[in-house]
């Protein structure tokens, strides 16, 4: 007997054929700015602008003007930078593991995902830059430069050194990444150019892609080696990072459950706000034919499985501290639950351990509305899960004396505020410029989704079923 399974919804919508994939998505880069893209990038720009100012304020006066004292001496900079950092997990992913697991829905997202990656990053790597005080002199002072220089070597042995690294070679790939999936696009764009500049500007882009069988064999081969090399990122950059804290001494933070953690909650905000991007992207360019309710309940249900896994994370640092039976570590714990910051923990058990599991629902799964709005409730509470590691583990040290409250200033909320802004504006640059869907890795797809394109057929063969119960070569979509 035969039995072939179920048939799942088609990836892309609406019976589109080739041309309609290059019409649709050129488009995007081709036409006059529509209203709904202009709007956005008026309301991000004012919002980079207004951190913009206390941003140039701070760097002039000094980081004195954050909220930082003498016992939080890490509070919302290391936090935003840990915040951007685990936001941009998602693009390495969706491009390098989806794909060499063959994983077709990735197709549609991964374009804008990997932008997000590149984008994240840079928002990420301005925190350690201004904290340094004098960030004119610091991006030279992190380099093992020669002492004649005038400056020591760097201490090989700190984690804060391993992020330098670390970040660096995740930013490198990652715009390699991103650009080698660009250029059959651009080819595209550049042989649908009508007037002289964008002809030169994209056939520059495109370094002579001709789409030749050598061609694509060579892209082909060139991005599966990108995406074997950029799979251990995945792990090891998130690693690094919650190294910063796992090194050290310090209850709350000396616990070896940090990298899985870390890196299982960088996948979940990641999602979260690949989800935020692509569903107002696929409003604005009207895209619903190819970022479909497929794509979106699949990422949905990853947010839900590594929401679960933060929340067991959750519940063996406090089953570790009372195992350790170490008061210091204790102490520690029952402080974030219910000391002067219980509304920061509470808050961040509810917006990443309960609002996920709603995704279980599936009447829920496949709302765009509860969907956007429960992606910015996961970003909002990955925020404060790094807030609480930082904040509650350092505001009650050894010494009761110097036990103090951090309070944000208005220029900690306007320095976060600008990289928001700094974020929403590079990726609506992109939105505009480049093409936001992956047309050739779409085109690849198409076939098992348009039934103009490919008619598969499904057939029960068993001599011992009656006739008329037989499904004999019943064609499907």
């Amino acid at each position: 007997m035969q039995l072939v399974s179920k048939v799942r919804e088609p990836l892309i919508t609406g019976g589109k054929t080739y041309s309609d994939i290059t019409n649709d998505i050129c488009k995007c880069v081709e036409d006059a700015p529509n209203k709904r893209w202009l709007a956005a990038l008026t309301a991000s720009v004012i919002t980079l602008a207004a951190g913009g100012y206390y941003m140039g304020d701070m760097l002039w006066n000094g980081i004195g003007k954050w909220g930082l004292n003498k016992t939080v001496q890490w509070a919302w900079d290391i936090t935003n930078f840990v915040w951007w950092v685990g936001i941009g997990h998602a693009g390495t992913l969706i491009s390098a593991i989806l794909l060499l697991f063959r994983q077709k829905w990735r197709t549609s997202i991964n374009r804008a995902a990997e932008a997000m990656t590149i984008f994240a990053v840079i928002c990420a790597a301005l925190w350690p830059v201004v904290h340094m005080g004098r960030p004119w002199v610091g991006i030279y002072w992190a380099l093992p430069l020669p002492n004649t220089f005038g400056s020591l070597w760097v201490n090989f042995n700190s984690p804060l050194l391993w992020d330098v690294f670390a970040i660096s070679t995740y930013f490198s790939v990652s715009c390699l990444f991103w650009f080698i999936g660009l250029i059959p696009d651009f080819a595209t764009i550049r042989d649908r150019a009508i007037t002289p500049i964008p002809r030169l500007i994209y056939g520059m882009l495109s370094l002579g892609f001709d789409g030749s069988a050598k061609t694509w064999m060579h892209y082909e081969a060139v991005s599966l080696i990108l995406a074997g090399l950029s799979t251990p990122l995945v792990l090891s950059v998130h690693t690094i990072v919650s190294f910063d804290f796992a090194t050290s001494v310090i209850p709350g933070w000396h616990t070896t459950i940090f990298p899985p953690y870390f890196v299982a909650g960088a996948i979940f905000s990641g999602f979260a706000m690949v989800l935020t991007l692509m569903l107002v992207t696929r409003h604005t360019y009207k895209l619903k034919d190819y970022i479909t309710m497929e794509h979106i309940e699949m990422m949905n249900l990853i947010i839900t499985v590594t929401g679960s896994i933060v929340g067991i994370a959750y519940i063996t640092e406090f089953f570790i501290a009372w195992y350790s039976n170490v008061p210091y570590e204790q102490y520690c714990f029952i402080n974030r639950m219910g000391g002067q910051y219980w509304w920061a923990y509470w808050s961040m058990m509810a917006c990443n351990v309960i609002s996920p599991q709603l995704f279980y629902i599936k009447k829920i799964r496949t709302s765009i509305t509860m969907t956007f709005v429960l992606s910015i409730v996961v970003n909002i509470g990955m925020w404060f899960e790094r807030f609480v590691i930082i904040v509650t583990s350092l505001h009650r040290d050894y010494l009761p004396s110097s036990w103090l409250y951090f309070t944000p200033t208005i220029h900690d909320i306007m320095c976060y505020v600008f990289s928001i802004g700094l974020f929403l504006t590079l990726f609506l640059m992109f939105a505009k410029f480049f093409p936001v869907v992956n047309m050739a890795e779409v085109k690849a797809i198409l076939k098992s989704s348009n039934p103009s394109v490919y008619k598969g057929r499904m057939t029960i063969k068993n001599e011992h079923v009656p006739e008329k119960d037989r499904v004999l070569e019943k064609e499907y979509i």
